[in-house]
């Protein structure tokens, strides 16, 4: 190809990782086109607008805040150049079933002295706890997610050598078993556990090499994007733009088009006209979910990952949504706010397991809520507040529809929020909650599989459990099509916004056959 000929790309999806992998092929020097079935930016960190009540529809939690400046910084900027963050404090607070109620501080050394108020040593078990995590997160930094893992070389590096036996611990024992073994609370226990949350996975089944998110909300601290996480989907629109890309939304690919070992392009399918349109491109980077990237549009003969891969793996969780307009303050609730039940076992069973008797609506009583008005009033109407409660649930389309994109919400989606608002109203000393309610709208498991063709539904992406982690995730590049890559949740480093820019990243590595375990270079601010 002659110098003066621009390379082409076309990204697939326009969500956190798709727009951050054209903003980077962009500054490679691609001409790149983003395509996205859906009519707005922004993938599962998606908004929903209804009487003045702004809802942010999904991820909502603000971890990993070095990982955000990276990205910006990779092209002179800072995350302050688009968006307003917050402190959050308390980072949340907890309604443990039948007790009341407490605030976990974003501070390490206040969190040492609540530990040891609720339980005798575990204060300095705590810390302990924590300096383990910063040196497993610092760990995971240089050497586990910044790669493609093309080489072993990160795996033989000296710092990782020497903590060997370590890590081989980390990974063998289940987060769940790794708290207990350290605290006897049952509240301490689930505050250091719940994370496996964020990782779409059972404490249980999640190697304790995780316990590193506990440095993330308790030693780094909880933020908020003014404007949710819809602004920081639009920072990175800005990004790609700025770097040439073209944005395509109603714009849903059908199929990758491949000649011999090399994809040519994407059939596309518009919205507003009939028939299929074929895009070229000298490389395609999938950032939709893996499995329908595979099975559905790659021909058999071309898949790196086919049924019976998948068949053997973990789609992770799913769970209800459900967005509330309320008339008046709440001042029984912080920003973030997780209720946990006292046998929460039984709300894992539920949603990993199969159906439990005790939890008849195939639904966790654990959930969390979030109150984004108290930090960002611009989301609701003066007086009023607005309450997002996930209730995770089991990866299963067939739960059903919610009614934010239908006319109606299936009984079990509607059941499932029925028992939320009466659950919060109880447990957090709200009586007249239903009644207050001025907006509601629910999302399910068939909306997720709908709108974003994730795998049975899955709200996150694939469960964090050893099979799943590192290189054992999987590649970000195919094997039998040479240019055609991989970026998202569904890939690795993993799930959450953090993780898919990391993904981003990594396609850039594996273009330029880069080996390193490293994050790319910073461009200098302006």
């Amino acid at each position: 190809m002659s110098a003066d000929i621009k390379r082409t790309a076309i990204v697939i999806g326009a969500g956190a990782s798709g727009l951050a992998t054209a903003a980077l092929l962009g500054r490679e020097g691609y001409g790149v086109t983003v395509i996205d079935r859906i009519d707005e930016i922004g993938g599962r960190s998606g908004e929903l607008t209804v009487d003045g009540f702004r809802f942010d529809t999904g991820p909502s939690w603000y971890l990993m805040p070095d990982a955000f400046d990276h990205f910006f910084a990779l092209f002179g900027k800072s995350t302050a150049d688009f968006f307003e963050l917050a402190d959050l404090s308390p980072a949340y607070r907890l309604f443990p079933e039948s007790e009341r109620l407490i605030d976990i501080p974003s501070d390490p050394a206040r969190a040492i002295e609540l530990f040891e108020s609720l339980e005798p040593g575990a204060g300095a078990k705590l810390a302990e706890y924590l300096g383990s995590a910063r040196e497993t997160y610092e760990l995971a930094l240089k050497y586990f997610l910044y790669t493609t893992f093309s080489t072993p070389a990160g795996f033989i590096a000296p710092e990782v050598r020497a903590n060997y036996s370590t890590l081989v611990k980390l990974l063998g024992v289940g987060l769940e078993r790794f708290v207990d073994k350290r605290f006897s609370d049952v509240r301490l226990r689930q505050i250091l556990s719940y994370p496996a949350v964020f990782l779409s996975s059972h404490p249980a089944r999640t190697p304790s090499l995780y316990h590193l998110l506990s440095y993330t909300d308790l030693v780094q601290g909880v933020k908020y994007p003014q404007g949710g996480f819809a602004a920081v989907m639009r920072a990175l629109e800005s990004l790609a733009r700025e770097q040439g890309a073209a944005i395509q939304l109603g714009t849903e690919a059908t199929a990758i088009r491949t000649r011999g070992r090399r994809a040519t392009g994407v059939a596309v399918r518009r919205a507003d006209r009939a028939g299929i349109e074929e895009l070229s491109a000298d490389l395609v980077v999938s950032t939709a979910d893996l499995k329908f990237t595979e099975t559905r549009l790659l021909p058999e003969e071309k898949r790196t990952y086919n049924e019976r891969y998948f068949a053997g793996r973990n789609p992770g969780l799913s769970c209800v949504l459900v967005m509330l307009g309320v008339d008046g303050h709440l001042p029984q609730l912080r920003h973030h706010n997780l209720l946990f039940s006292n046998d929460w076992s039984a709300d894992f069973a539920a949603v990993f397991d199969g159906p439990q008797p005790a939890r008849p609506l195939d639904a966790s009583h654990s959930i969390y809520v979030s109150k984004p008005s108290v930090t960002d009033p611009s989301t609701a109407p003066a007086g009023c507040e607005n309450l997002f409660v996930l209730v995770p649930t089991p990866a299963a389309p067939d739960m059903g529809h919610g009614d934010a994109y239908h006319g109606d919400a299936d009984p079990r989606v509607d059941a499932i929020a029925d028992a939320a608002v009466t659950q919060i109203a109880h447990w957090c000393g709200i009586p007249d909650l239903e009644s207050r309610i001025l907006v509601r709208r629910n999302l399910g498991p068939a909306d997720f599989a709908e709108r974003y063709n994730s795998w049975s539904g899955g709200a996150i992406g694939p469960a964090h459990t050893l099979k799943q982690s590192a290189f054992l995730r999987g590649r970000n590049a195919s094997r039998k099509v040479d240019n055609l890559l991989y970026a998202g949740a569904t890939t690795l480093p993993g799930v959450g916004v953090p993780m898919c820019l990391i993904s981003a990243e990594n396609v850039i590595k594996r273009l330029r056959r880069d080996t390193s375990s490293s994050p790319l270079p910073e461009a200098d601010a302006d």
